[in-house]
C-alpha cells in the first residue's frame, strides 16, 4: 500500500495468512500519522516483516504490534516520527531487526528490545540517549548515528554469553591455551559434575532479578545444550559489532578519563576560584586610590576567576555523567553547556596572558623611567589598553561559535577542530601569540633584574629576593605555556604527539597553573595586598592590631620618602631605591 492519500491506518485485522514469511509494505503515505493499537493482530502466525517507511507517522500507540511474530520492523525515513509508546511492542515476539534511520525519535521504547539482533539508527540525530543496556540482551550488530553510543556496546555481551561465562569460567582458560582446546567431550564430562548441577539449579530457581536477571530455563534447555558446539560457540563467541567507531578525539571514556584527575580538578578549581575571588574582593573594597597596578590586577584576577569557573563546569558535568558519559556526550558537546565552557576557557586564557604581558611591561616601564614622572603610566592610559585586551579576548573566544574551529570536537570543550584551513590558522594564531607574550614577559623581567642589580640602589639580600621572585614568575608562565603550546602546535600541523586522553592531564595539571598561582604571586604574597586585606578584616572586627601595624608602617615609609624627595634638588640614591622597590612590590 504505497503512495496513497489514505488518512487513517487501514484495517489489516481481516487478513489471515498462512505464509511462512509474510511481508507487509506501507510507504509514501504522507497523510497517515499514527499506528493504532492492535494494528497487525491476526495477520499471520509465522514470521512477519513490516516495511513501514517514508510515511507521515508521528506516533505509534501502545500495543500497536500486539499478536505478531516480528522478523523485521522497518520504520526508516518517517521523518516526523517522534514517539514510540513504551508498550508499543508489548504482546509481540521480536523484532529481530529494527530500523529507525532518519526519524525524529528522541527515545526507544523501554519494552520489547530484548529480541533485537540488528539495530539500525543512521541519521537519527534526535536519538541522543539509549535505553538501559540490559534491554539489548540479544544485540549482535548496531549501526548508529553517534560514535559515543558505540561505547555503550563495547563490553556488552548477549545474555547467553553472560550465563556461559559464569558456568564455563574454567573452560575459558582452556580456550586461551594454544596447546589444547576444549571439546564437546569435555563439556559432557563437565555436565556430569556437581558444579554443572549447582550452576543450573542456581539460575533455574533464582527469583532475585538483580542477582540473576536471566534464568537458565529462559535461555536454553537441555536439548539446546546437547546441540551446543562448545568450541565454536563459546571459544569463538559472536562479537557485537557497532558503527561508527569512536575516533581519536572522542575515545570511550568519561570527560576526565583518569580517576586521579577527577579528584585533582576539584582541588585546583576551588583554589583558583577562592584565590581570585579573594583578590577581587579585597582590591575592589579597598579605600585606597585605584592605581594602575591595582586596576591591572583586578583584570588578571577576573580572567583567572573565569578559568576556575570553566574547571568547575567540567568537573561538575564529569561527576554527573561518570560511567555513562556515552548517554550524555551528544547533549553536552552539542549543547550550550560545552559552548559556554569553551568560551570561558579561551576568553580567560587569552585575557590572562594579555594582562600578564601588560603588567610585566608596566613594571619594566615604571622601573626604567622611575625618575621621569611625566612618563609614568596613568590610569587613563591603562583603561584603553585593557579595553583592547577585552575586545581581543572576546573576539577570539567567539570565533568557534561561528564555525572557525569548534568547541564540540572534544568533551573538554577546547577548540581542537583543525579540519579547515581557517580553523588551523585560528589555532596557530592563538599559540603564536601566547609564545610571543611569553618571550616579551621573559625579556622584560630580565631587563628589570638588570636594572635592580645596581649595588648602589639595592642591597644584596634584596637583589636575591627580587631574582627569586622573578624566577618563580617566569617558571609558572613557562610551566603553563610550554607543554600546551608544544603539543598543540604539533597537533595543529596534524602531527599529534599526544592522545586526547593524555592531553587531559595537561588540562588539569598544567593549563590552569597560572590561574592558581597568579593571585598568590601577584597579589596575596605582596605587602600591599596583605595591608589591604587586614584593613578590610579590621572593618569586620577582626585583626585590628595587625591592621594598625600595617597602617603605621605605610605612613612611616611614605613620610620618609617625602622628606628625602624634598631635601635635595635631584633624586637621592635612597629615593631611587625606594621607588624601584615600590614598583617591584606593586
Amino acid at each position: 500500500i504505497c503512495n496513497t492519500g489514505i488518512r487513517q491506518f487501514p484495517d489489516l485485522t481481516q487478513i489471515f495468512s498462512l505464509e511462512a514469511h509474510f511481508i507487509l509494505e506501507l510507504c509514501d503515505n504522507l497523510r497517515m500519522t499514527i499506528i493504532p493499537q492492535n494494528a497487525f493482530q491476526g495477520m499471520n502466525n509465522e514470521s512477519l516483516t513490516l516495511k513501514l517507511y517514508k510515511n507521515g507517522f508521528e506516533d505509534i500507540h501502545s500495543h500497536a504490534f500486539n499478536g505478531t511474530k516480528l522478523n523485521q520492523l522497518i520504520l526508516k525515513d518517517n521523518k516526523n516520527l517522534r514517539r514510540i509508546h513504551n508498550d508499543a511492542l508489548r504482546g509481540a515476539r521480536g523484532p529481530d531487526v529494527l530500523d529507525i534511520s532518519s526519524t525524529a525519535l528522541e527515545s526507544l521504547p523501554s519494552y520489547g528490545l530484548e529480541a533485537i539482533q540488528v539495530l539500525t539508527a543512521m541519521s537519527s540525530y534526535s536519538l541522543k540517549r539509549l535505553p538501559p543496556l540490559d534491554k539489548f540482551s540479544s544485540l549482535l550488530e548496531a549501526v548508529l548515528t553517534y560514535p559515543s553510543h558505540c561505547c555503550a556496546f563495547r563490553n556488552l555481551r548477549t545474555e547467553k554469553q553472560n550465563l556461559l561465562l559464569s558456568i564455563f569460567d574454567n573452560f575459558s582458560k582452556e580456550c586461551e591455551s594454544t596447546m589444547r582446546k576444549p571439546t564437546n567431550e569435555m563439556l559432557d564430562d563437565f555436565k556430569n559434575t556437581s558444579l554443572w548441577s549447582a550452576e543450573k539449579n542456581m539460575h533455574a530457581f533464582a527469583t532475585d532479578e538483580e542477582s540473576s536477571p536471566y534464568s537458565y530455563s529462559t535461555i536454553f534447555d537441555d536439548s539446546e545444550m546437547d546441540s551446543f558446539d562448545f568450541e565454536y560457540d563459546f571459544c569463538q563467541p559472536k562479537v557485537l559489532t557497532c558503527t561508527p567507531e569512536p575516533d581519536a578525539f572522542n575515545p570511550c571514556e568519561d570527560i576526565l578519563g583518569y580517576s586521579f584527575l577527577r579528584v585533582l580538578i576539584w582541588f585546583i578549581n576551588i583554589l583558583a576560584i577562592a584565590g581570585n575571588f579573594t583578590v577581587l574582593l579585597v582590591l575592589l573594597t579597598s579605600h585606597y586610590k585605584l592605581t594602575v597596578p591595582r586596576f591591572l590586577m583586578c583584570n588578571l584576577s577576573f580572567a583567572d576567576f573565569c578559568m576556575g569557573l570553566y574547571l568547575l563546569l567540567i568537573a561538575s558535568v564529569d561527576a554527573q555523567t561518570s560511567g555513562q558519559y556515552y548517554n550524555h556526550a551528544i547533549d553536552w558537546q552539542t549543547g550550550s553547556g560545552c559552548s559556554t565552557a569553551g568560551f570561558f576557557t579561551v576568553f580567560a586564557s587569552e585575557l590572562s596572558v594579555y594582562t600578564l604581558t601588560v603588567i610585566t611591561v608596566e613594571r619594566w616601564h615604571t622601573i626604567t623611567y622611575a625618575m621621569q614622572l611625566d612618563r609614568k603610566l596613568r590610569l587613563r592610559h591603562a583603561v584603553p589598553i585593557m579595553l583592547g585586551g577585552w575586545l581581543f579576548s572576546i573576539g577570539i573566544a567567539v570565533l568557534p561559535l561561528f564555525g572557525v574551529s569548534s568547541y564540540m570536537k572534544v568533551s573538554i570543550c577546547l577548540p581542537m577542530d583543525i579540519e579547515t584551513g581557517l580553523s588551523q590558522a585560528y589555532i596557530l594564531l592563538i599559540l603564536v601569540l601566547n609564545v610571543v607574550a611569553f618571550i616579551v614577559i621573559c625579556a622584560c623581567y630580565i631587563k628589570i633584574y638588570i636594572a635592580v642589580q645596581n649595588p648602589e640602589l639595592v642591597a644584596a639580600n634584596k637583589d636575591t629576593k627580587v631574582a627569586k621572585r622573578m624566577a618563580i614568575l617566569i617558571f609558572t608562565d613557562f610551566t603553563c605555556m610550554a607543554p600546551i603550546s608544544f603539543f598543540a602546535i604539533s597537533a595543529a600541523f596534524k602531527v599529534p604527539l599526544i592522545t586526547v586522553t593524555n592531553s587531559k592531564i595537561l588540562l588539569v595539571l598544567f593549563y590552569p597553573v597560572n590561574s592558581c598561582a597568579n593571585p598568590f604571586l601577584y597579589a596575596i604574597f605582596t605587602k600591599a595586598f596583605q595591608r589591604d586585606f587586614f584593613l578590610l578584616m579590621s572593618k569586620l572586627g577582626c585583626c585590628k592590631s595587625r591592621a594598625e601595624l600595617y597602617r603605621m608602617n605605610y605612613f612611616s615609609a611614605y613620610n620618609s620618602n617625602c622628606k628625602n624627595g624634598g631635601a635635595a634638588t635631584a633624586p637621592s640614591k635612597a629615593s631611587q631605591a625606594f621607588l624601584l622597590l615600590s614598583a617591584l612590590e606593586k
